[in-house]
């Protein structure tokens, strides 16, 4: 048993490295989002720690620092529940940056209580999907400057129960917390393939994927009944370094340079759902997006 789980989980490896290129990662502050910000900066990539919590940043910061051995770690403020704080942080690092050549859209919130974003958006859509959709409109013209480069999307397998409601998009009319988050992370792909296909011949290609059921903080909103299902199942969930695997593959793997749109599990391709793969609303959820964050996409 052990023997099988450890096999299951076992961490990917490659000594590919990453001198001279620049990471961006939302929510590096914690779980998945530290553990590939350590491995990232093993490899010798300036990191960009892009945080809420300017506090929890900066203790993140050390860690990451000593166990890296990289000094070329920095962060900075990103609150993706509010489109001026994420004009802001693009304003930045357009204007300090010389490059962005991998973006990783790792942050998210998770079967939270009902709430708004600053502009209004529902939370769960608005931080996981809104707010990586804009911060990946900002910095697009840099990215595009620093081919080859990576734009990585961080979903889930909960994609799969998950629709997206163009009439009802903020879950305004009924709100289920875990339909909010399954549609926010359906998004993540559908995004991907869009963003995927506008990329082509440009030298920016794009990845989804799912870390695996992973032990962090997200669990906090789950419900008592929940977070008992989740301890029994514990065994069989990832640490927050198993769960970065996937995110440090797409990130790094040499194999995939000439893959883009797909979506990846165990770092591996991985099979999503058919609503997953409807460019349809792919499209109508583009079209939405850009209206609702009051942007025009070419």
């Amino acid at each position: 048993m052990h023997f099988l789980l450890r096999n299951m989980f076992r961490p990917w490896s490659s000594d590919a490295r990453l001198d001279g290129k620049t990471v961006i990662i939302t929510g590096a502050n914690t779980g998945i989002g530290k553990e590939t910000a350590i491995d990232l900066a093993k490899r010798g990539a300036r990191i960009i720690m892009a945080c809420r919590d300017t506090e929890k940043a900066d203790a993140a910061l050390k860690e990451v620092k000593d166990a890296s051995g990289n000094q070329d770690v920095v962060t900075s403020r990103l609150d993706l529940a509010d489109s001026k704080s994420i004009r802001e942080f693009a304003e930045n690092i357009n204007k300090e940056e010389k490059q962005v050549n991998i973006l990783i859209n790792n942050a998210g919130v998770m079967v939270c209580p009902y709430g708004k974003t600053a502009d209004g958006f529902e939370m769960q859509l608005g931080v996981n999907h809104m707010g990586h959709f804009l911060l990946t409109y900002l910095l697009l013209d840099l990215i595009k400057r620093s081919t080859p480069a990576r734009i990585i999307n961080v979903s889930s397998m909960a994609h799969q129960w998950g629709t997206i409601n163009l009439e009802d998009i903020n879950s305004e009319k009924n709100y289920d917390k875990q339909k909010a988050y399954s549609q926010s992370k359906l998004a993540n792909i559908l995004f991907t393939r869009s963003l995927a296909k506008k990329l082509e011949g440009s030298g920016v290609t794009a990845y989804a994927l799912h870390p695996g059921v992973v032990q962090t903080e997200l669990w906090r909103h789950l419900n008592k009944f929940q977070q008992a299902a989740m301890w029994v199942a514990k065994p069989f969930t990832k640490t927050s370094v198993q769960g970065a695997q996937t995110s440090i593959y797409c990130a790094v793997a040499p194999e995939l340079e000439t893959e883009s749109g797909k979506y990846y599990s165990d770092c591996t391709p991985a099979k999503c759902s058919q609503a997953a793969m409807d460019d349809e609303v792919a499209q109508r959820l583009w079209e939405l997006s850009c209206k609702m964050l009051s942007i025009t996409w070419e």
